[in-house]
């Protein structure tokens, strides 16, 4: 008996962590976020939790009703003051605020929507002075209730293209794909994509690979039981088709968010996606291009009018816990929000004394950031007046460990938006996919977060960029905040000798010429496209090898040159 308590208090020593108490605490008076209502603006608006001035603390960006200004909340090391920026603020009703680095110079730019006048995308020249280049940009748009707005790399050429929604009640104004010319100017390629020209009340969107091919598809929440939901399957060949109905997933409801997330870390991207009273959907990806919803009987259904949603590990325990914004204030019986605590195993329940009891305002948008940079994912929610926004600080009593990843693109995008990041745990993965306008016109913390629990290593980390490069780091160090940077960790080996001895131009071409060291003589050229597919495998018996590829089609190819354990990738741009 003496022996079987023993192993039991040892148990009990090691999984303490694992068990405790989430607990979160609303601080917005305390940490500096007074007079921080959105208004009353119709249907409310977004909210951004994202490091706007890239001193590594998540700043707080609050959308605003007509005749206020948007919002600009500093973080100063854990406390909050409100800052002005060179902003031409018409003080239009605004809905989604985004930073996103469209030409990627490694600042962050602002894009704000607006369901009033037109949208507005004001250039950083790296100092947080800001012009507005809208007209200029080619983004003029008027009378388009705008809504969301998401950005991805459709075409895979490196620079973020922008997808915008249109919750026209008049049902004229129809949703927009904008090609990122790669010169401060986008193209409407909506028609020339096979994206429908059709207006279907559409709240927000979220670029996705739902398929895992290595091409980003398109997901759309449809507002209003007339309109069902979207899903535009991307051909690798610059267009889309409608594939919702042989998903599974073409839902008719007041379809409000798009939270993108891999709640069973299997590596297939799931959904989840809010609605009214008749419940929300949670659609768990079956890896074959079809979803099955699982609401019901995993515990999320919600059954409330339900806004803003999104996935966040609460006690760094691995698993994906789910927070959700709703506009009631829980009377009568009606959640007011939700917060639901993953058991392990995918069953969902909303804990008690998580400290959300206050919860009663009429919220909208949500969004995850680290008010503190102490590892731990804290919320901030966009609630209509008289209520401020709120700031749920996570004061989850536990010494579980975590790693924060941040991208940085070189052939990619430079904010890495479309990129899967796995992680290994004792043999067990986690995935998280890099998005730019995520559940309800939010914007979630440029760090990717990963508990790990009571494991005191991670066996590697891997992120697979858009690009098609693979970056490799085996036993990353714990509890840190680790930024990678595109083509750094080619491999579990030390590539960083290679990669000057090997160069490949011109890049784009048709024609390459590829140019070794000779200790890289007798190595092999691997030459595959975006999805991974093997198209050629060639020696390299000479420092300067001419590579003709004008039967190839055009898009972006890697090639990889291999010679024993090493090898050095590169994207190549075939014209």
């Amino acid at each position: 008996m003496k022996k079987r308590i023993y192993f039991f208090c040892i148990f009990i020593f090691f999984n303490f962590s694992l068990f405790s108490q989430i607990q979160y605490s609303e601080e917005a008076q305390n940490l500096g976020l007074e007079n921080t209502s959105y208004g009353t603006g119709l249907l409310g608006g977004g909210i951004s939790f994202y490091d706007f001035d890239n001193d590594g603390w998540d700043d707080i960006t609050v959308s605003s009703e007509e005749g206020s200004p948007v919002k600009f909340l500093k973080n100063n090391n854990g406390t909050f003051s409100e800052i002005s920026l060179n902003i031409s603020d018409e003080l239009f009703e605004t809905k989604t605020v985004q930073w996103v680095d469209f030409d990627n110079d490694g600042d962050n730019d602002l894009f704000v929507t607006r369901n009033t006048d037109s949208n507005r995308l004001y250039d950083n020249d790296g100092n947080m002075s800001f012009t507005d280049i809208t007209d200029i940009a080619g983004l003029q748009i008027v009378d388009h209730f705008t809504f969301g707005a998401s950005w991805g790399d459709y075409n895979n050429d490196g620079w973020l293209d922008l997808f915008i929604n249109s919750r026209d009640e008049g049902n004229l104004a129809h949703n927009v794909l904008y090609k990122n010319n790669s010169n401060g100017t986008f193209t409407d390629v909506t028609a020339d994509t096979g994206i429908i020209l059709e207006a279907y009340m559409s709240f927000c969107a979220a670029f996705l690979d739902y398929n895992n091919d290595g091409w980003q598809d398109i997901y759309i929440a449809n507002d209003k039981y007339d309109f069902q939901n979207l899903l535009y399957k991307n051909n690798g060949d610059g267009t889309f088709v409608e594939v919702s109905l042989e998903a599974g997933i073409n839902v008719s409801i007041d379809a409000m968010s798009t939270t993108i997330d891999d709640y069973n870390t299997d590596g297939w991207l799931d959904i989840y996606t809010t609605n009214s009273f008749d419940g929300n959907v949670f659609f768990i990806n079956n890896g074959d291009g079809t979803f099955t919803d699982i609401a019901s009987s995993n515990g999320t259904l919600f059954e409330s009018v339900a806004w803003g949603a999104v996935f966040l590990d609460a006690e760094n325990d691995s698993d994906l816990d789910l927070y959700v914004s709703g506009m009631l204030d829980g009377s009568g019986g009606t959640l007011p929000s939700a917060f639901y605590e993953n058991d392990g195993l995918g069953n969902y329940s909303i804990p008690l004394n998580a400290g959300f009891i206050q919860d009663t305002a009429i919220s909208f948008s949500n969004a995850i950031g680290d008010i503190d940079n102490n590892g731990y994912p804290d919320i901030t929610v966009l609630n209509y007046a008289p209520n401020d926004i709120f700031l749920w600080k996570n004061i989850t009593a536990t010494t579980n460990n975590w790693l924060k990843v941040k991208l940085q693109g070189t052939e990619s995008n430079r904010q890495g938006i479309g990129s899967k990041i796995e992680i290994s745990v004792n043999g067990e993965k986690q995935y998280n996919y890099t998005l730019l306008g995520e559940g309800y016109l939010g914007q979630n913390s440029a760090y990717e977060f990963f508990g790990i629990g009571n494991a005191l290593s991670i066996d590697f980390i891997k992120v697979t960029w858009l690009s098609g490069i693979v970056d490799y780091i085996e036993n990353p160090a714990i509890n840190e905040h680790l930024t990678i940077i595109e083509g750094s960790f080619l491999s579990v080996n030390d590539n960083s000798l290679l990669i000057n001895d090997v160069l490949i131009y011109p890049n784009p071409g048709k024609v390459f010429t590829i140019s070794i060291d000779d200790s890289l003589l007798n190595s092999n050229l691997l030459v595959t496209d975006i999805t991974g597919k093997l198209l050629l495998n060639n020696a390299l018996n000479t420092e300067n090898t001419v590579l003709d590829m004008i039967e190839f089609n055009p898009g972006v190819y890697l090639f990889t040159i291999k010679n024993g354990e090493f090898f050095v990738s590169k994207r190549v741009i075939i014209k």
